[in-house]
């Protein structure tokens, strides 16, 4: 397994958000992590990025526990839904400083400028970006150390048609090229067309785990999400 999830939890003052969970994911999958708003799907993707620390519970990246940050930094790139990037500098030297803290060769930005057809924009100051190209930036930025496993919080979030489809494609070529993906989503058709596996969190509860095609015929889809 490439991730192993051990009765993982998280409590925020009384409530609670996420009860013990556990759960493994095989390299290769493309996973949807559903559930209302306050159910536990950020929380889950933010200790797997290491930004938060969990109250209880393991979790190993390829045999590497999760709490050794500096051996596993180089092995989960997190895209968090609002891009946490620097906004008053340029496209470039964003990349550039992820790239120093990751230890990436500078060539590697060169190569991402290019993948994520940045070049034209890499004198262009963040702030000055659409949305939907801060998140291309955003991608490509955790995409820099080339990890095995992709996480992101609601990629298509506030997106228009033309880059919510580009989000898609790039999703796709990235799972073609043997990444392991996770990603939240409150869109039905995404969830359908680009999981192979779908997660439902209720009330900081895992209460489904299965395929596309059974969680669409589910209890759990008709009653809680349809």
């Amino acid at each position: 397994m490439q991730l192993e999830i051990r009765h993982l939890a998280k409590r925020y003052d009384k409530n609670r958000g996420l009860a013990p969970t556990s759960f493994d994911v095989s390299a290769g999958e493309l996973i949807a992590i559903v559930g209302h708003n306050g159910a536990g799907k950020s929380t889950l993707l933010k200790i797997l990025a290491n930004w938060i620390v969990p109250d209880d519970g393991t979790v190993m990246i390829d045999g590497v526990d999760l709490r050794k940050r500096t051996a596993v930094v180089r092995k989960v790139g997190f895209i968090p839904e609002v891009p946490n990037l620097f906004d008053f500098f340029s496209v470039e030297y964003n990349l550039r400083l992820f790239a120093a803290l990751c230890r990436t060769p500078f060539s590697r930005v060169e190569e991402v400028l290019g993948e994520f057809n940045l070049l034209a924009f890499r004198k262009t100051r963040v702030q000055a970006l659409s949305k939907g190209l801060k998140q291309r930036v955003n991608i490509g930025r955790a995409l820099l150390a080339n990890p095995p496993l992709l996480i992101l919080d609601e990629p298509t979030s506030g997106l228009d048609f033309e880059m919510t489809r580009e989000i898609y494609r790039l999703l796709n070529t990235m799972h073609d090229a043997g990444k392991t993906i996770l990603f939240t989503s409150h869109r039905p058709e995404e969830i359908k067309n680009l999981a192979t596996r779908i997660m439902v969190l209720h009330d900081g509860n895992l209460i489904f785990d299965g395929s596309p095609e059974d969680y669409f015929r589910s209890e759990t889809h008709q009653t809680l999400y349809a």
